[in-house]
């Protein structure tokens, strides 16, 4: 199944009745919703053109042409089929390598054709302006904040990341209108990360989210949501392909950052590199 078609199906239970009706005519027959306009539809589930508006804007999607055009792309790719593989016991090796390198291509893949350029543009835009970034992440996520931090460092951005929920709220508190926090959640329903995004957002920031594809509390809230695939599911998933997602738009949005503004990057770069080459202790010492 496709993301999207994925998203739809776990999100039935927070639909209204007309909005569930939409979305199980897209779920049985996807191929034809592609080929009709808005009223079309509409008229084939007995509801308005608006309900389909709303319904395309709940899951993220700028209206009804954008849904078409996203759905189309990912019908095409169905024709290389792939799903997502658990954890199995007495697995042997080359299956278990074999299920990695499947779970990880179909994540960057599905993440990719979840993009939405523009967004991701202002994303950029608003990072590289920024006087100070703040990343917020519990757990797995904090992970992936944390490998943000590291890369924002080397060009020389004013960042923080906090994995401890009290320490994100006292930082979310001295941000202003000049800064910019993102919150990184997989589930987007984390209550620490929605708190201090809330935060940051009532100091004036600017809130930027990076959840799965799916309608959640954190996406809902951000001045721009960023999205990683949602395929990964079942108790055993391990936060594996899921981390690869999130870490795949983090890298976009680091070179993204370096290119708006080369030079001045690339200079930054090359010098903290030869500087830890300098102070590093290579003689097996501390």
């Amino acid at each position: 199944m496709s993301p999207i078609l994925h998203v739809l199906e776990q999100g039935l239970d927070k639909l209204s009745p007309q909005e569930r009706r939409l979305a199980h005519y897209i779920l049985q027959q996807p191929s034809s919703v592609i080929r009709l306009g808005i009223t079309q539809l509409a008229n084939q589930c007995g509801i308005s053109p608006a309900t389909v508006t709303r319904f395309c804007k709940t899951f993220n999607f700028e209206g009804f042409p954008d849904f078409k055009m996203k759905l189309a792309g990912e019908l095409a790719q169905q024709s290389v089929p792939s799903s997502y593989q658990d954890i199995i016991a007495g697995n042997p090796l080359a299956e278990i390598v074999k299920a990695i390198e499947s779970n990880h291509v179909t994540s960057i893949n599905d993440t990719t054709r979840l993009l939405n350029l523009p967004k991701l543009e202002q994303a950029i835009g608003y990072l590289t302006r920024a006087r100070r970034i703040d990343l917020y992440g519990i757990a797995t996520s904090s992970i992936v904040a944390q490998d943000f931090y590291q890369k924002l460092i080397r060009i020389g951005k004013n960042c923080t990341a906090f994995a401890d929920s009290h320490m994100q709220i006292t930082s979310a508190s001295t941000l202003s209108s000049e800064d910019v926090a993102l919150a990184i959640s997989y589930s987007g329903e984390t209550r620490e990360t929605i708190d201090a995004l809330t935060c940051a957002r009532e100091n004036g920031a600017t809130v930027l989210s990076l959840t799965q594809y799916s309608s959640n509390p954190l996406a809902a809230m951000a001045d721009i949501s960023l999205f990683a695939s949602s395929l990964e599911k079942g108790v055993r998933r391990g936060d594996m392909a899921s981390r690869i997602a999130q870490l795949h738009i983090i890298d976009i949005l680091f070179t993204g950052m370096i290119s708006a503004q080369f030079n001045d990057s690339v200079n930054k770069l090359e010098l903290s590199y030869k500087n830890v080459r300098r102070y590093r202790k290579d003689s097996g010492g501390l």
